[in-house]
């Protein structure tokens, strides 16, 4: 499958600069192997499937470029990977993605940014094209899954249902976004000093934009724990699972 570059479009940035120590095992989890692809290649693939994109882009450690770009050529060698290094934290690797297509943004020619954990091999195209359609109609877009059965420890140290009328969720990836006010947003959090935790709180904190939620999925578990590996693999290795 070739993948088309140089059109006006999205772009698509799969996160893969970070340690995951807590995987057990003493190697960068985004390079695990998983139903015969590493873990990052099952989301470049999945992005690689969306026509609104028109970049794709993979973040990694500096330690790590050249393990990176071979198994980019091994298993994805048609879909046009960019590879980009990353920070030393999510948030400076997400701030070097977007000023690595700053001049595709500023010219119009990226209209909107999704982002992606290499730790979640099991999103799939379709979760990625509902990112990309909430963002492009309300400005953002964050997969929420609705969290149940929460409890609450009150003053004298009992523990007590959750109380209020908002529902409470869990955010997943991949999260898109207008380009134009994502990168704003970014220098001036990086100006400011400011560390989100993930994309939208870098939003929330830094601008206007109306970020929605759409549906998320159970099975878009991130992988952080040695069970996670092996859930995943089994999940990827189904023969009705389609990503």
């Amino acid at each position: 499958m070739a993948f088309l570059r140089q059109r006006r479009g999205s772009v698509g940035v799969v996160l893969a600069a970070g340690k995951g120590t807590r995987v057990g095992r003493d190697t960068n989890k985004a390079y695990i192997s998983l139903a015969g692809r590493r873990m990052v290649s099952w989301s470049l693939h999945a992005l690689a499937a969306v026509p609104e994109l028109s970049r794709l882009l993979l973040v990694v450690r500096e330690a790590e470029l050249e393990r990176a770009r071979s198994i980019v050529e091994r298993e994805c060698p048609d879909l046009g990977v960019e590879l980009v290094v990353g920070g030393a934290t999510r948030h400076q690797s997400e701030l070097a993605a977007l000023q690595h297509i700053s001049d595709d943004i500023a010219s119009g020619r990226a209209d909107i940014v999704l982002i992606h954990d290499g730790a979640r091999p099991l999103a799939g195209t379709e979760m990625m094209r509902a990112a990309l359609s909430v963002a492009r109609e309300f400005g953002g877009a964050i997969p929420a899954l609705e969290v149940s059965g929460l409890v609450a420890v009150n003053d004298e140290g009992a523990v007590v249902p959750v109380s209020g009328g908002e529902a409470v969720v869990r955010v997943q990836t991949p999260q898109a976004f207008r380009a134009p006010e994502l990168l704003r947003a970014y220098l001036a959090a990086d100006a400011a000093g400011f560390e989100g935790t993930d994309t939208s709180s870098c939003m929330e904190n830094f601008s206007d934009t109306e970020i929605r939620t759409f549906a998320g999925h159970e099975r878009n578990l991130k992988v952080t724990y040695a069970h996670d590996v092996f859930l995943a693999e089994k999940l990827l290795a189904m023969h009705h699972y389609r990503l």
